[in-house]
């Protein structure tokens, strides 16, 4: 996620924010630019959900929307007078923002279900809802049980499940991997997704319940970029996915703070610095993993020196390189036939 600046004096801004700390301009974010405007005659104001403190993004005058692209999305949210629940979607809307920022970035396609059957839907349930749902996807609603966001319980499930992290915008982008499978694999290019990741009609279920049952391979770390990725083409499809948009976002991070980076960190006799760009303008993803791998280990050296668990703890195989580099290609083929 960049940084933003203020339309009015130029001061950095931050993705939630609502004013100027400089200025004390009323802002809101313009989800067609995808930058920050001054809340003008040219906005009918904010998404319905800035009066639940839970979204500052902004509606064209005229517009019939009362929500905005990422808000219009929500099908199952909890009600306000819900304090115990409602609190805990807070955070979860937040990370899923981000997300639908990085989509749009991204070229994608956002159409609410409500308005297409291949559309695209949240539901925030708690873990007491009546279908006993769990985090995941299916037919193109994406499920998050309201306990992710108690980092206590997150963190309990990630040492249960032997995950190297576990985060709510990771969720996030885990799940909308599997909704844009299809979008991207279904009628073509089938035959590069199954070189890659392997053939998508091996039986799902019995393939979850054998994962479970004996764990991944032994040397799964070689071909895939998590254990539970090694479980079914599809779940290495959404794992790589996620990483995907980890690595991008934080490059993109990188760049608007102005941040160098050494490609050839491993010869640090190189003094020469390259100033992070910007990854969604780069075609060769070859600069963009130097660029990421650079990041990390400059991530991950600073939380050792405060006491703190690798912010990246991930080892890029050959393999996992090459299916991320598939993806980078997938998606740029995809905006050239749809812009």
């Amino acid at each position: 996620m960049k940084i933003f600046d203020c339309p009015n004096c130029s001061s950095p801004l931050f993705f939630e924010n609502t004013k100027c700390v400089s200025c004390g301009s009323s802002l809101g974010f313009d989800p067609d630019e995808l930058l920050f405007k001054s809340v003008s005659d040219d906005w009918s104001g904010y998404c319905k959900n800035h009066e639940l403190g839970l979204c500052n993004w902004l509606i064209s005058a005229g517009s019939k929307n009362t929500f905005c692209p990422a808000c219009a999305l929500n099908r199952k949210v909890p009600n306000a007078s819900d304090g115990e629940n409602f609190e805990k979607w807070k955070p979860l809307e937040t990370a899923k923002h981000r997300l639908v920022y990085q989509l749009l970035k991204l070229g994608l396609p956002l159409v609410p279900k409500s308005e297409a059957d291949e559309g695209l839907a949240f539901d925030f349930l708690g873990s007491d809802n009546d279908d006993n749902k769990m985090t995941g996807h299916a037919n193109g609603v994406v499920t998050i049980i309201l306990t992710e966001a108690d980092s206590v319980h997150r963190e309990q499930l990630r040492k249960q499940m032997s995950e190297a992290y576990r985060t709510l915008l990771g969720h996030f982008r885990h799940e909308i991997g599997h909704y844009y499978w299809p979008l991207l694999f279904k009628y073509k290019n089938l035959d590069r997704f199954r070189f890659f990741f392997g053939d998508e009609r091996k039986d799902y279920g019995a393939s979850l319940e054998q994962h479970y049952a004996t764990g991944a391979p032994k040397n799964w770390n070689e071909n895939f970029i998590t254990a539970y990725a090694s479980s079914h083409p599809w779940e290495d499809w959404a794992e790589t996915w996620a990483h995907y948009l980890h690595l991008m976002d934080t490059l993109e991070t990188a760049g608007s703070l102005g941040l160098s980076l050494k490609p050839e960190i491993a010869k640090p006799s190189y003094l020469e610095m390259v100033k992070a760009q910007d990854p969604y303008t780069i075609n060769d993803f070859k600069i963009i993993f130097d660029a990421s791998i650079s990041l990390t280990c400059a991530a991950n050296s600073l939380n050792r020196s405060m006491g703190l668990p690798d912010i990246y703890p991930f080892i890029i195989a050959d393999t996992v390189y090459e299916k991320l580099n598939f993806i980078h290609e997938i998606l740029k083929d995809y905006r050239q036939r749809n812009t």
